[in-house]
């Protein structure tokens, strides 16, 4: 049974004319790069926005999303076309059940994307959370066991919830950054990355509000507290870690059934084989050494 063909992106029309030409010039950048086809992987905790954020990126209502209602329980992938161009965007539950970390929901994500290409992760959490704490840091190194360190490299960091007031009187711009600062901290503590290993890929951050009461320009675009245009801002972001140096993540069934590090393990036989026979030997040279000298066991 073949695949459907995606469907025309017909919400790209329902963006004001300020935002589909900016749009439009980043999908042509694209194309200019022989992307002809995008897939965008979205992960997190749950309530954090994902589904919001995958209706607000697509200009339609895709994925469903209801208040006091739990999330899908697997993965769901929206497809749209425009000018040859394919873009897919593939959502996902949360990875937090019960206060741990859900390896179930990885499993499923991890099942779903057998054969298939990420170009570019969005991870995605609240702007207005104020902490930071180990459950994050798990969550990112159960991302990087599942995936690998590299999937990083084609990440960006979407903060939603972005129309607020920060408190004690912060300016706007310096919460913001602060608050990245702290997840991109945690990212980088739970994905074991160390600065000077991606220091050629910083991991973009793009602040996201999906709600109605986003304010807009003179232009109808949907805005921030600082005036930013924030759907062109994401549409950007995504297109420059899509067509940065890094290699793209593909799902292998390798991959997926952890036999990455069982190799790894095996590697190491010969090596473990190898000290045991030197140590082997040492002691039989030792043996015969207090033998030859009288000083073996009567």
């Amino acid at each position: 049974m073949g695949t459907a063909l995606p469907r025309e992106w017909l919400g790209l029309q329902q963006f004001p004319a300020a935002s589909q030409t900016k749009l439009f010039e980043l999908l042509g950048k694209l194309k200019q790069e022989n992307v002809n086809t995008l897939t965008i992987l979205v992960m997190g905790k749950g309530g954090v926005g994902k589904s919001s954020t995958i209706n607000s990126l697509i200009g339609e209502q895709v994925v469903r999303v209801t208040a006091f209602q739990s999330e899908g329980l697997r993965p769901v992938m929206v497809s749209r076309s425009w000018a040859g161009f394919t873009l897919n965007v593939i959502d996902t539950p949360g990875l937090v059940e019960a206060g741990y970390v859900n390896h179930q929901a990885l499993e499923l994500i991890k099942g779903f994307l057998l054969n298939k290409t990420i170009d570019v992760l969005l991870y995605v959490d609240r702007l207005d959370a104020y902490r930071v704490d180990d459950l994050d840091k798990q969550i990112i190194r159960a991302i990087t066991n599942s995936f690998g360190k590299e999937i990083w490299r084609k990440s960006l960091l979407v903060l939603t919830h972005a129309q607020l007031c920060p408190p004690d009187g912060l300016n706007y711009d310096v919460f913001s950054s602060k608050r990245s600062e702290g997840v991109l901290k945690a990212i980088r503590m739970g994905a074991r990355i160390r600065k000077k290993d991606f220091e050629d890929s910083a991991i973009p951050v793009v602040l996201v509000e999906n709600s109605g009461r986003c304010n807009k320009n003179d232009s109808d675009e949907k805005i921030l507290p600082n005036g930013d245009a924030w759907i062109p801002n994401l549409v950007k972001a995504i297109t420059s870690v899509a067509t940065n140096k890094s290699q793209a993540i593909v799902v292998s069934k390798k991959l997926v059934d952890g036999s990455d590090s069982n190799d790894r393990g095996k590697m190491l036989i010969p090596v473990i084989l190898g000290l045991q026979w030197l140590v082997l030997k040492w002691i039989q040279g030792a043996i015969k050494k207090d033998i030859a000298t009288g000083n073996g066991p009567l």
